[in-house]
């Protein structure tokens, strides 16, 4: 037997903001060759404790391509007051945020709107004096960032929400401000939007007394800075004021500024500004905390094409006045994620060469024919008994070929491991379609390893296989980076 699966355990707002994280990209980009310009970025750039992250996090590696959190927070600190009003020192609160699924193939992108209103269990969350919060079932989503009531906000119970609402890793969280995203569509010359109505003063702050002021008269304009950030805001002012309605006008005026941004480009001498006052608005996670590490973020992303960039809404419906997600679809999303999959079935990110997941061609992880022609080893790393031979059989099932069950040397792993040779990445991957929540490791030979943990079989039972697509309800109310901004804009179901 192999001595390979001797391992250890794993150690364990919104849509409008994305463009900062992108325009950023592109920013640090043309300037990665300037050491001076990383110094001076280096400079700007903020990070959160990452100490109050969970400890029972998914397991790295457990999701293929790349899970990006987006924060757009209204916190009023270091200014920003001035643009969004309030009290600097009152309690930082996410606006809206969202989930980027970076695929593998670094083509396509998917990123998951998550309204605030969304009812969620937020698990235990570190406060400023370094205790642990009790788990809060039916909480709105904003509320995490609001964990510990502090100026600044939580990223770090946020991250620790979505992780524990989707099963995804969140490989990295940025938190943008009001400045950061008012500066950036200063920097680009506007944006193109559609009013439906002239809106006033009272439209975006409904606790006025008169109508005051007019904000936009009704009918298509370029709006920038204060006024892209005042349109951005409008909830209460059009349709029926519900931030689902919000949430899809916000996701058209991030299409319609990367859209800008690709076909004008920036020039040298708007790039630097950019990145300053996009550092400047940043706070991000330890991994993200240098203009170096960013610029190696940024380079992955150059190649994310336009219409592949796709802008969605967790699956949910109204409960009263919040928003309960709807199962399986979400559960189905989540899972379609994990493996990669794009979400109208036209490839899966995994690259050149790979098979679409619902082309006929291609058999899905339930089918007898999915695993044709791959070798596996499977090692029990728990202790209960017949876990190898169950789960050898599950494979068998699908196509596989099992060429050993056994113990492995130890029998205290949580997670399950699929270990991989040189050139059998592509089959351990189709391997752990079967095993939901394992992680990928190499291996030094040519074989194929399952290591089985305590997660594969909780209750003596082989989990399900992954779904193969993200469900329609998802995909038919997608919109894309490339398409018109006027077009298919919701005001809520008011209009």
């Amino acid at each position: 037997m192999p001595t390979s699966h001797q391992i250890t355990p794993p150690r364990g707002r919104g849509t409008l903001r994305t463009t900062l994280l992108l325009a950023l990209a592109v920013a640090v980009l043309g300037m990665a060759g300037l050491g001076w310009i990383s110094l001076k970025l280096n400079g700007n750039i903020g990070t959160f404790d990452a100490g109050g992250l969970s400890k029972d996090r998914p397991p790295a590696g457990s999701s293929q391509g790349e899970n990006v959190l987006v924060i757009g927070s209204d916190a009023r600190t270091g200014g920003n007051d001035a643009l969004g009003g309030g009290d600097r020192n009152d309690v930082g609160r996410s606006d809206t945020a969202f989930l980027l699924h970076i695929y593998a193939d670094r083509r396509h992108a998917l990123a998951v709107s998550i309204p605030r209103d969304t009812l969620v269990t937020i698990p235990p969350c570190r406060l400023p004096d370094g205790s642990w919060t009790e788990p809060q079932t039916d909480t709105m989503f904003n509320a995490a960032y609001s964990v510990g009531n502090t100026a600044k906000g939580n990223p770090a119970c946020t991250q620790n929400t979505v992780e524990n609402l989707t099963g995804l890793r969140v490989d990295h969280t940025v938190v943008v401000d009001f400045k950061g995203f008012a500066a950036l569509t200063d920097v680009v010359g506007g944006v193109r939007v559609c009013l439906p109505q002239d809106i006033y003063d009272k439209d975006l702050n409904p606790n006025r007394a008169t109508r005051g002021h007019l904000l936009f008269q009704k009918g298509e304009q370029t709006v920038l800075g204060q006024k892209a950030l005042d349109y951005v805001r409008i909830r209460h002012g059009i349709g029926d004021g519900s931030d689902i309605g919000r949430i899809k006008r916000q996701q058209a005026f991030v299409a319609a500024l990367l859209k800008k941004v690709r076909s004008e480009g920036l020039t040298p001498a708007k790039l630097l500004p950019l990145a300053d006052a996009a550092t400047k608005s940043m706070t991000v996670d330890p991994e993200l905390g240098t203009a170096d590490k960013l610029v190696a973020f940024a380079m992955s992303l150059q190649n994310v094409d336009l219409h592949h960039t796709k802008f969605v809404t967790i699956p949910w419906r109204y409960r009263g006045s919040r928003v309960a997600v709807v199962e399986p679809d979400a559960s189905e999303l989540w899972a379609a994620l994990k493996a990669d999959r794009t979400f109208d079935g036209k490839g899966d990110g995994g690259g050149k060469g790979r098979t679409t997941a619902t082309a006929s061609t291609a058999p899905g992880p339930g089918t007898s024919a999915f695993g044709q022609g791959i070798d596996v080893a499977v090692y029990n790393g728990t202790t209960i008994r017949g876990l190898a031979a169950r789960a050898a059989s599950a494979l068998t099932a699908r196509g596989f070929t099992v060429t050993d069950t056994a113990n492995a040397s130890t029998q205290d792993h949580t997670a399950t491991v699929i270990e991989y040779g040189t050139g059998r990445k592509t089959q351990a991957e189709k391997v752990a379609a079967l095993f939901p929540g394992a992680r990928l490791e190499p291996l030094d030979g040519t074989g194929v390893n399952v290591v089985l943990g305590r997660t594969y079989a909780p209750h003596g039972t082989p989990a399900s296989p992954t779904p193969v697509a993200v469900p329609s309800s998802v995909a038919n109310d997608a919109r894309s980076a490339d398409d018109d901004p006027c077009s298919d804009l919701t005001y809520g179901s008011g209009g």
